[in-house]
């Protein structure tokens, strides 16, 4: 079995695991078929090559990780992604999770406070050629509102509590998907839905791990 037909297989277990979380048995098709088509191997150093499949997070610097396949693909499966829908994602890091949203929407812009981080993912993900992800160095707890409104959100580290102008950007009819917790402390992932009235509707899926949210949103310019 090849290492990425093994990180697959691990994800349906993890799936199987947490059905009852989860409310389903697999995830999308597309997603799985996304989570076969992006190489994680890509997005990590050199000496992290080796375990570059292996169902956990992995460090990229700076105090920052790249997430879990398991929580990459789950996140990817809630936020319900369509082929016209442009996405919104705070938290870059290594660039993995928006170029696996690349491949299934029409347009991705992504936030990373980190500015490294930021110049590495956008150099990276244009050398990979995933040409409709822009990467803003930023604090994204504030969103982005020169795109917005977003047809689905997605944040990559831990607030606090949700932060009200990723609602405020949120397209009537989609979903923000977010841990929020306590930074090292139990976290919950959370799916906010906004329906078409506005009124917002929340569901805890389950207990994850992330790094926090950094920055006091004041030392760095919002989006």
């Amino acid at each position: 079995m090849s290492s990425i037909s093994k990180m697959l297989a691990d994800i349906d277990m993890e799936v199987r695991y947490t059905r009852d979380y989860i409310g389903k048995d697999a995830l999308e098709p597309a997603v799985m078929k996304a989570m076969r088509e992006v190489h994680r191997e890509a997005f990590v150093s050199a000496d992290m090559k080796r375990l570059a499949y292996s169902n956990g997070p992995l460090a990229i610097g700076h105090g920052q990780t790249i997430s879990q396949p398991y929580i990459v693909a789950l996140m990817t499966d809630l936020l319900q992604p369509k082929k016209d829908s442009v996405i919104l994602e705070v938290g870059t890091g290594s660039g993995y999770q928006a170029a696996v949203l690349s491949v299934l929407v029409r347009q991705v812009y992504s936030t990373e406070i980190v500015e490294e981080l930021a110049i590495e993912a956008q150099q990276r993900l244009q050398r990979l050629q995933y040409t409709n992800v822009e990467v803003k160095h930023c604090d994204g707890y504030f969103g982005w509102r020169q795109h917005a409104l977003y047809d689905g959100i997605i944040v990559t580290a831990a607030a606090r509590s949700i932060p009200p102008a990723l609602i405020e950007q949120l397209k009537p009819g989609s979903r923000l998907v977010i841990p929020v917790g306590e930074p090292h402390m139990y976290q919950e992932l959370i799916v906010s839905e906004k329906d078409e009235m506005g009124q917002v509707h929340e569901k805890t899926i389950l207990g994850v791990a992330f790094v926090p949210m950094t920055g006091d949103h004041s030392k760095v310019k919002p989006c």
